[in-house]
């Protein structure tokens, strides 16, 4: 009896530890977090979000943050939260002074993670109005974020990138613009309260490699049933030449009549 209370008792444990309820808190590495990022933040921006996707499935973001500390994660396949992975971590004080995770903590903030969500203290004099940046993953072609604060948003591609070809392209939620600076798309939006943030986006050389492979598949399709019906063909005309498909009139089947022969 004791052993099958243990046993129970440990998958209890189990499924507890697995849900994220005895999930413990660790400092982010404060190497990590002082890394350099791949290009300067887009500190001057006026909106409220600003995401830089790069080439190489990462992104920069900007967050204006009004508040104490900022909880970074995104949905996994079921909803549930996940830890949002920050490198190169900058905090901008509304006076311009722009400090890294290591002078971020000597200030009073800190970086932790659990295995739901990265949380940002921002430092103690920060009187709860800056701006938060981080680099973090993202997939090659899409970009996919919760809303982690509510208000204005930009997301800028990487360059020869676009989304108006349905079949390659999205863009969630609707209405938003679209502006090409230089050969890169920025795509904005007044105010975010949806769920996700979602860019699905295509190199335009792209488009020429898909319309090649599919006027090849259209020939390849167009000569394979011409060839096909040939052979339908051929094989009909030998088929009457050894009078397999000589049709026999009703009559013919019945014989001659009676007293006939």
């Amino acid at each position: 009896m004791n052993k099958r209370l243990l046993v129970g008792f440990a998958g209890v444990a189990l499924l507890l530890v697995t849900a994220g309820c005895l999930g413990g808190t660790s400092s982010v590495a404060s190497d990590r977090l002082d890394a350099d990022p791949a290009e300067t933040y887009a500190w001057e921006s006026d909106v409220d979000a600003h995401i830089t996707v790069q080439d190489n499935g990462r992104f920069r973001a900007v967050y204006d943050v009004n508040s104490s500390s900022l909880e970074l994660y995104r949905f996994d396949g079921f909803g549930s939260r996940t830890p949002l992975s920050v490198e190169a971590l900058r905090y901008r004080y509304e006076n311009g002074t722009v400090v890294n995770g290591t002078e971020l903590r000597a200030r009073g903030g800190d970086v932790t993670r659990n295995n739901r969500i990265t949380n940002v203290t921002l430092p103690a004099d920060a009187n709860g109005d800056g701006k938060l940046a981080f680099t973090s993953s993202s997939t090659p072609k899409r970009f996919a974020l919760p809303v982690l604060v509510e208000g204005s948003y930009e997301v800028v591609l990487p360059p020869n990138r676009r989304v108006d070809f349905p079949i390659f392209g999205s863009v969630q939620p609707s209405g938003y613009e679209t502006e090409v600076v230089g050969d890169q798309l920025h795509i904005e939006w007044t105010n975010v309260t949806a769920r996700n943030v979602v860019v699905q986006f295509y190199l335009q050389r792209d488009l020429g490699i898909f319309a090649v492979i599919a006027a090849v598949s259209i020939l390849v399709g167009g000569a394979g049933m011409l060839y096909y019906r040939r052979q339908i063909e051929a094989l009909r005309e030998r088929r009457e030449e050894l009078g397999l498909d000589v049709e026999v009139d009703d009559d013919d089947r019945r014989g001659p009549p009676p007293g006939m022969g």
